[in-house]
């Protein structure tokens, strides 16, 4: 199982602090099975205004660390490195508990299948072995 390195992630994905929501990948067979980490900070500057007092991470930039792990699977799978999965569906999505700040979240993704410039997969995002996220993704892909 391969590790990828931060700097090899910024290779593959266009996004950009603040919007870069993976930093490290520990596990990806190439083919159908990818697993990432996103360490969850105080500094994360979402956090100002959701909410203060209580910071939670939003459940859409969830969503959104595990479509940038399925991304970096994507470009793996399709052997076009520089090609971007762009989200287009969401379905059998479930919140479980809240991310706050010293989480760290295990990103981990199924690839289901493709079609065309299409894929499906299946994601999960765990906290310390306890389901935190669980949902099926669709993404459209372009070069």
């Amino acid at each position: 199982m391969a590790v990828i390195e931060i700097d090899e992630i910024m290779k593959i994905l266009p996004h950009r602090y603040p919007f870069l929501l993976v930093d490290r990948i520990v596990e990806c067979d190439f083919e159908k099975h990818i697993v990432g980490l996103k360490n969850v900070t105080v500094n994360e500057p979402y956090f100002q205004g959701h909410f203060p007092g209580m910071p939670v991470m939003p459940g859409v930039l969830q969503l959104e660390a595990l479509a940038q792990v399925s991304g970096i699977l994507l470009n793996k799978i399709s052997g076009r490195e520089g090609g971007i999965a762009f989200f287009s569906a969401v379905s059998d999505c479930k919140f479980r508990r809240m991310v706050r700040p010293g989480d760290t979240l295990r990103l981990e993704v199924e690839f289901l299948r493709a079609r065309l410039k299409t894929a499906k997969v299946k994601g999960k995002i765990t906290v310390d072995g306890e389901l935190s996220c669980e949902t099926n993704l669709m993404f459209t892909y372009t070069d």
